[in-house]
């Protein structure tokens, strides 16, 4: 694609309403990924399966929801 026919293409997508700017750069990341992995989602529920029977069983050490959110802002803040 030629430098013009980006600019173009650019220039129509800015003068879209912003929920369909949204829509249009969300499809175009979700391009960039690839296939889907097929198994993912049954992985995910087997994931949250057995994290559910740890933490009812007492094995799983959990924190407060805030302690979580503090520990995430002091590495997203970590220099």
């Amino acid at each position: 694609m030629s430098s013009a026919t980006l600019k173009r293409a650019l220039d129509l997508a800015l003068d879209l309403p912003e929920a369909e700017r949204a829509a249009l750069a969300r499809d175009l990341l979700a391009s960039l990924d690839g296939p889907a992995d097929p198994d993912a989602a049954q992985e995910w529920e087997a994931e949250i399966a057995k994290r559910l029977e740890d933490v009812q069983a007492g094995t799983a050490q959990t924190i407060d929801a805030d302690e979580a959110l503090r520990g995430i802002d002091a590495r997203l803040h970590k220099g």
